[in-house]
């Protein structure tokens, strides 16, 4: 079978799978309304406050995205793993790397153009209720964010992709990933210190930032969380080699 027809199948797959369609949807619905609702709120009461970042502020809601976008790389590829699923496509498709190759690439493709499409308008509607505290895509870091923001959502749902494909569950991936993500990460931020500046989630956000703080700036934050998605793709990828159907 060719690269493109692979390819094509596993966008099929992705589209026909109803949880996976509606996470994809969620990254865009759930961070874009939040935001609005935040924005409308408290948005100029945060934006008074001394100190506040406001560019990072325009982003509150990726809090919740991220975790619409995990939900969406791991039930994108569980599926492979109920009803024997998965023995079908190695049938139809007998090398395992093109394999998982094409459906890392559906599934990033996918989580890319959510998340530069939820980045964008979520910060652009944000603004709108910001008031003299609005800011535009040419103030410094805006478009930088923007364009990071995508990509942060996009690296977050591979990450979850490529340790779904390892424990061969959604629900495992989500019941490690999310509660690291609401407690660990911030337990972690406040007794560690500096350590925790190289997790996935604390690195990645440092792009959406108008002045990085901490050991890591904008892009190298965002390349540990490149970083922390590539070895959870090679994990995938060793997993799917050496296990049996």
């Amino acid at each position: 079978m060719s690269t493109t027809a692979v390819l094509r199948s596993e966008w099929i797959k992705v589209r026909s799978v109803r949880s996976s369609a509606g996470s994809l949807l969620a990254v865009f619905v759930t961070t874009v309304a939040i935001n609005v609702l935040a924005s409308a709120a408290v948005g100029r009461a945060e934006a008074d406050n001394e100190g506040a970042d406001l560019l990072f502020g325009a982003f509150y809601a990726f809090n919740f995205g991220q975790i619409a976008a995990i939900a969406f790389g791991a039930t994108a590829v569980s599926s492979e793993y109920l009803g024997g699923a998965l023995r079908v496509s190695l049938a139809a498709v007998p090398d395992r790397n093109l394999l998982y190759a094409a459906k890392m690439t559906v599934v990033g493709g996918l989580a890319v153009t959510a998340g530069l499409l939820t980045s964008f308008v979520t910060f652009l509607s944000g603004q709108a209720f910001m008031g003299r505290y609005a800011l535009g895509l040419g103030d410094p870091g805006v478009l930088r964010a923007c364009v990071g923001g995508g990509l942060y959502l996009a690296l977050m749902a591979l990450f979850a992709a490529g340790l779904t494909v390892v424990l061969r569950s959604a629900a495992a991936t989500l019941s490690l990933l999310i509660p690291f993500l609401l407690i660990v990460s911030f337990v972690v931020g406040d007794v560690a210190g500096s350590v925790a500046d190289f997790l996935p989630d604390r690195a990645g956000q440092q792009v959406l930032r108008q002045h990085p703080a901490g050991t890591l700036g904008a892009w190298t934050g965002l390349a540990v969380t490149a970083a922390w998605a590539a070895a959870s793709l090679l994990a995938g990828w060793w997993a799917l080699r050496r296990r049996d159907a």
